[in-house]
């Protein structure tokens, strides 16, 4: 007897992921996931938020992508799921800022948590998350002002000609420790001010204070306060955890609920008789052939 070759079966497409640093992120402290995690959630809704459990971080769960991959649900029942889920406490939608060499970007995240979090806890857990923003804590004035003071001190020995006396690198040393303030090194200001001299320096003192005030650099950006901006899971407004209740903007909780559409209940309720008439009718036929009711006689 031939053998009959079985391929194997094809596997589904894996789901998107969104660009990096984008997309889903898994809330902490989750319970164990469980067959009735969801059950509290009408029907759609429990369907969609098993499927993002399910997925890994980084997966792409904007409104458009889902509506994609589950081929029974539109964009508009997604959209009206996922405000839904926020107000159970399981989806929250922020922005962070991200620091890299051309500046400042924001990325988008959707933290999902298979357990309801309050609006405290979510409040709480992205209140929490100090930013990082790659930049040093203001110096005090003072500090900057003896590096200052250092610096102007040891110009003589580079440019001897922009010698100053102990007097005047006092009164210079606030001036160029706000150079140090913000972010120059010693031999930037050095640079600055020795560099390219026009010929003999008649007043060193004016000459460096001139030059100290002309090309001071300009104040770096203030650092990102907060690591998030909380955002309208509906329609991505930024707000705070208290104008945000749920997750959600005062227009977008006012949207009223879409529920899953199905069939009349006088409609369903035919439907069931006609079934189960069907049903009757073939346990009754199944009956006469086996008592015989049903034999053909020679």
């Amino acid at each position: 007897m031939a053998t009959q070759q079985l391929s194997p079966a094809p596997h589904a497409p894996a789901h998107p992921m969104a660009k990096p640093g984008f997309g889903k992120r898994s809330a902490p402290d989750q319970e164990a996931r469980r067959g009735r995690d969801f059950v509290h959630l009408p029907r759609r809704e429990a369907a969609i938020a098993s499927y993002v459990d399910r997925l890994p971080d980084g997966a792409d769960i904007s409104i458009k992508a889902l509506a994609r991959e589950m081929a029974d649900y539109g964009q508009c029942a997604i959209g009206t799921a996922l405000r839904a889920l926020s107000a159970a406490g399981h989806l929250r939608r922020v922005r962070r800022p991200v620091e890299d060499w051309e500046g400042v970007r924001w990325v988008s995240l959707s933290y999902f948590s298979r357990t309801a979090r309050s609006d405290a806890w979510w409040a709480a857990f992205l209140g929490d998350n100090v930013p990082q923003s790659g930049m040093d804590e203001p110096v005090p004035a003072e500090e900057t002002a003896v590096r200052g003071y250092d610096a102007l001190a040891r110009l003589g020995r580079t440019a001897p000609e922009l010698a100053l006396s102990e007097l005047e690198c006092k009164a210079l040393a606030p001036l160029a420790g706000e150079w140090f303030r913000r972010g120059a090194t010693e031999t930037q200001l050095m640079q600055a001010v020795a560099l390219r001299l026009p010929g003999p320096v008649g007043y060193p003192f004016g000459f460096v204070r001139a030059r100290l005030e002309k090309q001071l650099p300009p104040r770096p950006p203030a650092p990102v306060q907060g690591r998030y901006v909380l955002e309208c899971t509906g329609c991505q407004a930024p707000g705070t955890a208290e104008s945000l209740p749920g997750g959600l903007c005062r227009v977008c909780r006012s949207v009223p609920y879409i529920p899953q559409p199905g069939l009349p209940a006088d409609i369903v309720r035919g439907k069931a008789e006609r079934l189960r008439d069907s049903v009757r009718a073939h346990k009754d036929a199944r009956k006469d052939v086996r008592t015989g009711g049903g034999r053909v006689g020679r």
